[in-house]
């Protein structure tokens, strides 16, 4: 089946050169093709060009664009959306001037999300989270990374991977697990973390991968949590174990986690709101990926990572949304990359790349997703006629997109076939 998306008024994310990500100054250069044409063969995209170089005929399907962008679906490399309740008195105790420390010392935070979920069942867990995964993925994001943490014992981290697993046999949205049963210590092991330690290297990571739970491996590691040496031993198990890093760091202080995670060969180090010169010196000429949260900055009202200082280093940054109950309760990515804009002094487009090509590389997928490029996966959307791509982050309250495409097919018709599961 030939799917003919015609009449496009801006075809945006254009990446012909099989590049996995995007560094430095080429991130506000994503390509784009005006007056542009795009073919989808079965779950891939065939080709696309220009309407004056001529426009395929035998084709099954045609939508007209209506003179609307074409983007590619956000790839959204960090969220915590499988969770049980909501935390908005915590919401309030932030307004009321408490600091997330002091409420994760009154039993807040972390530990309230894992006693909740320890008294919600499995099946529960599935549904509300698929109806955060419909949410998300009607706003244009195709691509997300789910990881455990509200679990802090073996059996409901496990809970949490199988619910990860089930959304991944249920949804067309391509989906990464990432173990973190080191988000915070359970309250069974207050006092004792080398305890929790050992449990998750010698307990927790056997029982993951035996069962093939996860694609990768996640420590918090920060003052307050986990240290540089305990994130070093829980990261080596896991890489033992076939699982890559990808590490929380330096959201509440510089905490050494940036050079552990690219000691460790991290695919990504997230959060950085703590971060300077060294941690940037610390990344360059890696594999290893910034990936910024500006959704969890500006819920908790934190600092803001040095992005720009990041890009003008030549680094590549990707964006995530870090959806959560707790501090980041939105998986919208292009609020993300509006907040990439307002509050990180990133341009639009290096936003949009960050939130695209970027955040797939921060998952592994960037040889699949996050560009429109030929032989990838039309994972896409389209907008009504707007005048400029910054417009569509400059305007980010303004409900633009008209379609989604995920795998070829309109979410519509997905969404009809979820629903029904």
């Amino acid at each position: 089946m030939k799917t003919l998306i015609d009449n496009i008024g801006c075809l945006f994310g254009i990446e012909r050169y099989g590049r996995l990500r995007l560094c430095g100054e080429e991130m506000g250069r994503m390509e784009t093709l005006e007056e542009a044409w795009l073919l989808v063969e079965e779950d891939r995209i065939a080709a696309f060009g220009t309407r004056a170089e001529g426009v395929p005929t035998n084709v099954g399907r045609r939508i007209d664009a209506c003179g609307g962008m074409l983007f590619p679906s956000f790839c959204d490399s960090h969220t915590h959306l499988v969770y049980a309740g909501s935390r908005e008195q915590e919401f309030l105790d932030k307004i009321n001037g408490l600091s997330y420390e002091e409420i994760a010392r009154r039993g807040g935070g972390i530990l309230n999300s894992a006693d909740r979920l320890h008294a919600t069942s499995e099946d529960e867990l599935y549904h509300t989270a698929m109806e955060r995964i419909r949410e998300i993925a009607t706003m244009g994001t195709g691509c997300v990374e789910i990881k455990s943490g509200y679990g802090l014992s073996t059996e409901d981290e496990l809970k949490m991977l199988r619910v990860i697993r089930r959304i991944r046999e249920s949804v067309p949205l391509e989906i990464r697990s990432t173990f973190l049963g080191a988000h915070a210590v359970s309250r069974a092991y207050r006092g004792r973390q080398a305890e929790y330690v050992d449990l998750v290297c010698n307990e927790m990571l056997p029982a993951v991968a035996r069962e093939g739970l996860a694609d990768f491996i996640d420590v918090f590691c920060d003052e307050g949590f986990f240290t540089v040496e305990e994130t070093e031993r829980i990261i080596h198990t896991g890489r033992q174990l076939g699982l890559r890093a990808k590490i929380h760091a330096n959201e509440l202080a510089v905490s050494g986690g940036v050079q552990v995670g690219v000691r460790g060969g991290a695919l990504s180090v997230d959060h950085l709101e703590c971060s300077g010169s060294a941690e940037i010196e610390a990344l360059r000429n890696t594999n290893t990926i910034p990936t910024l949260l500006p959704g969890a900055a500006f819920f908790l009202g934190m600092s803001n990572p040095p992005a720009r200082e990041m890009i003008r280093a030549g680094l590549g940054v990707a964006l995530a949304s870090d959806y959560n109950p707790g501090s980041s309760p939105s998986g919208n990515m292009r609020m993300v990359a509006a907040l990439g804009s307002i509050r990180l002094r990133m341009t639009p487009r290096e936003a949009l790349c960050a939130s695209t090509l970027n955040g797939a590389y921060a998952m592994g997928l960037s040889h699949d997703f996050g560009s429109i490029t030929v032989g990838k996966v039309a994972n896409f959307f389209l907008t009504r006629a707007i005048p400029s791509v910054e417009f569509f982050t400059y305007a980010y309250q303004t409900p633009l997109i008209k379609h989604v495409f995920l795998r070829g097919e309109e979410l519509a018709h997905w969404d009809t076939l979820v629903a029904c599961e």
